[in-house]
């Protein structure tokens, strides 16, 4: 037996955040343009005489260490399907990206440990199997197996990959206190029927796209977009400073990153996200202050730690 695997997965920004209509089975349709960034969590997975779940990093406290966890979810979805009666591990987290932050990390981790567990138990995943398995865990963690650019539909999960030129360069904004993924969607959901509207089925983005694939960062800023951007505002005004501050200290244009309430700054190159970063630091704006680019290859798996 291994003494364990360890999978290296990124946190996930989404470029375009169309939300449509809340559907029957409780989830809301979307149109989204993924791209993965270079903020990692490493998950391990290590044979033990019982399921144990430690994490470490920032805001580790914040995160379940008990079977609801979406990384032990990841690990008994790989045992069912492989008809693993026999499924004690020690899943170690590091973690990096934000909790709470709407940059996808528990399904980042969730996705870490599918790769980590299959390559412990030496179970032969068909990539197809496995994406399947991850859109049984959630929404986002099709994605962060995939990586990448990419557009995602139905709730998120159904994914096409996007060409991508170049680099972009971000400054992230983690907020002093997080915000839960199904409130912003209510808070939403709340906003749109106090103004009677009708919520159209979203549209796909195609203009992004383009500017994508141009590889032209300043036709890609005005195009940025998040429909749960004004429930994250609702629920957490600060962030509108944030936002503004983002903006004033030269990003060429500022985003909360899917539910929130982490704020996305795109900048023109690495030495204006450096810039910006060093700004946005010393305002006290927020927890912490990080830089990124994407995009970056989905999960993977690297030398074990330890």
């Amino acid at each position: 037996m291994m003494g364990g695997a360890t999978a290296r997965v990124p946190a996930k920004i989404n470029l375009h955040l169309g939300v449509g209509p809340l559907r029957e089975d409780g989830y809301h349709e979307l149109s989204t343009v993924f791209c993965a960034v270079s903020l990692y969590d490493d998950v391990t997975v290590r044979a033990a005489d019982e399921l144990a779940i430690t994490v470490t990093g920032e805001s580790s406290g914040e995160v379940p260490a008990d079977p609801t966890n979406l990384a032990a979810r990841g690990v008994l979805a790989v045992a069912e399907y492989a008809g693993r009666s026999e499924t004690n591990v020690a899943i170690e987290i590091a973690k990096q990206i934000p909790v709470a932050g709407g940059m996808a990390g528990g399904s980042a981790d969730a996705a870490g440990a599918m790769l980590a567990a299959a390559r412990l138990w030496r179970v032969d995943l068909e990539r197809e199997t496995l994406m399947d398995l991850a859109a049984g865990l959630g929404s986002d963690v099709p994605f962060a197996l995939l990586g990448g650019a990419a557009l995602g539909t139905n709730r998120g999960e159904k994914l096409l990959p996007v060409l991508q030129r170049g680099e972009l360069y971000w400054v992230m904004v983690v907020a002093k206190t997080g915000l839960s993924t199904p409130a912003v969607y209510h808070e939403l959901d709340r906003l749109r029927a106090g103004r009677g509207e009708t919520v159209p089925a979203p549209e796909r983005p195609d203009e992004l796209m383009v500017a994508l694939a141009s590889g032209d960062v300043h036709a890609v800023a005005p195009l940025l977009h998040n429909d749960l951007q004004p429930a994250a505002l609702s629920l957490q005004p600060l962030l509108r400073r944030t936002l503004r501050a983002g903006k004033e200290a030269g990003a060429l244009a500022g985003i909360v990153s899917g539910s929130g309430p982490t704020c996305a700054f795109l900048c023109a190159d690495a030495d204006a996200a450096i810039a910006v970063a060093a700004e946005l630091s010393g305002l006290g704006v927020a927890k912490a202050v990080r830089t990124a680019r994407g995009p970056v290859p989905g999960a993977r798996l690297i030398p074990a730690h330890g």
